[in-house]
């Protein structure tokens, strides 16, 4: 049996802020009160967290870790290790890699190669093609996070353009559908307006007039008008403009929705003005739009029209993203930093710590039905992280652990820490320290 006691921690769960002690027993929570209260076993490791903020550990419904096939770009191992390094204590990861994972065959593969090599817990989607449904199908819904479908192409082409196949997909889908929404047509139009302008020299600041608003708009009204006809378990993911916000509602709790949103942090942190110092560097699919939309979905998610912050963490090379417009692959890295970019603009007074919380913890373990993870409970299993809320660090090459060994963030000052990162018991991630024994657990969902 392994125990830890964490002392003195100023709890932050459920819409509360409160100081208690905390007692974990083997992978769960056991006790949450004063340590006077508690049978504590012998040989118990006891961690001071005096003016330490401890919160659930984060849960990323949006990852690329591209593995496999893409592996000079980022693997599970590292992306992972990166991960619990920035607090992160769940991934679930996207299946644009190569081979695709359209099969219940090389769905199966990830998860060995996740057990193998992943700090944190763990989850695949599986892929949707204008072909594979039936394979879709086979998925087991209370072991799969859910179906990924790209109603635009961006990083491994997984293109669905059959409406047929989209109707079917919507009628038949027995676990959530998460989308990539842009309307092809429409980018491609725009691509090549821009291209017989520029050559292939198209400034990169012109990327969300190609990727606009209109496209964004148009696929996301499409994707949610099939949900509403077939009663479908929708969640749109990284919106990125304020007119795409009128297709949500906040009117009912979380557990009854059956149409939701995700923001990433790129679409609350940058603007359009951004791309003149950053370039193809902040190149994502969809872009980056004006501080006009970056403010409404910043009001989106203190208004709950927007249930969960992610961060599409998709790292491509430096080599990779320094070419040309067309070429410049869009996606970058962030898992490391999502949560200390997060509590920035809690400082800021942007966002409020419970709502940080809520967002990053609670809600992606409710929208995706996750079984005893995202809260501080009894029972639930130990997922925690420990913060240093006042000690400032300047993100640099020598303290990013991202395979591609850059960040958007570089030259960035937090004034938050990730002090530790504890995965189902396990102190995985300790002030620099990452214990390199451990692996983390596949996920499992109440469905």
């Amino acid at each position: 049996m392994s125990s830890i006691l964490i002392n003195n921690a100023t709890i932050v769960n459920e819409g509360i802020t409160f100081r208690s002690d905390l007692l974990i027993i083997n992978e769960c929570i056991s006790a949450i009160g004063t340590h006077e209260e508690m049978k504590i076993p012998e040989g118990t490791r006891v961690i001071d967290a005096t003016g330490l903020l401890l919160i659930p550990g984060i849960i990323d419904d949006h990852v690329h870790f591209r593995d496999p096939g893409l592996t000079h770009k980022g693997d599970i191992y590292t992306e992972s290790k990166a991960a619990v390094a920035g607090g992160v204590t769940s991934f679930m990861d996207m299946p644009n890699t190569n081979p695709q994972t359209v099969s219940i065959r090389t769905l199966n593969e990830k998860y060995v190669s996740g057990s193998e090599k992943s700090f944190t817990n763990y989850s695949f989607y599986i892929g949707a093609t204008n072909t594979n449904l039936d394979e879709v199908m086979k998925a087991d819904p209370a072991e799969v996070c859910g179906i990924k479908l790209f109603m635009g192409s961006s990083t491994g082409n997984m293109l669905v353009d059959n409406e047929t196949a989209l109707k079917e997909l919507f009628a038949r889908a027995q676990m959530p559908v998460t989308a990539h929404c842009e309307d092809e047509p429409t980018i491609k139009k725009n691509s090549e307006i821009y291209r017989l302008r520029y050559g292939e020299d198209v400034p990169v600041k012109m990327h969300p007039l190609i990727r606009n608003r209109e496209a964004c708009l148009r696929s996301s009204s499409h994707a949610v008008n099939l949900a509403k006809e077939y009663n479908t378990r929708l969640h749109i993911l990284h919106l990125s403009t304020a007119d795409e916000l009128k297709l949500f509602s906040n009117r009912m709790p979380l557990n009854k929705k059956r149409i939701t949103a995700e923001v990433c942090i790129h679409h609350l942190w940058f603007e359009d003005s951004s791309y003149d110092t950053l370039g193809t560097l902040i190149k994502w699919n969809p872009a980056i739009k004006t501080r006009f939309d970056r403010d409404a979905l910043i009001n989106g998610v203190n208004n709950d029209l927007i249930d969960i912050v992610a961060t599409d963490h998709s790292p491509h090379t430096l080599e990779e993203k320094r070419n040309t417009y067309f070429k410049a692959p869009s996606g970058g890295p962030l898992i490391q930093h999502s949560l200390v970019a997060m509590l920035e603009l809690v400082n800021r007074k942007v966002f409020t710590l419970g709502k940080v919380v809520e967002m990053m913890c609670h809600n992606p373990a409710i929208l995706f039905n996750i079984s005893e993870r995202g809260f501080i409970r009894e029972g639930f299993k130990a997922d925690l992280c420990l913060i240093n809320p006042a000690s400032p660090w300047m993100v640099s090459k020598e303290n990013i652990l991202y395979k591609c060994g850059w960040s958007p963030f570089e030259g960035t000052t937090f004034s938050s820490k990730v002090v530790q990162t504890i995965v189902n018991g396990t102190v995985v991630y300790d002030n620099g320290i990452i214990n390199e024994d451990y692996r983390g657990q596949r996920l499992k969902f109440d469905r």
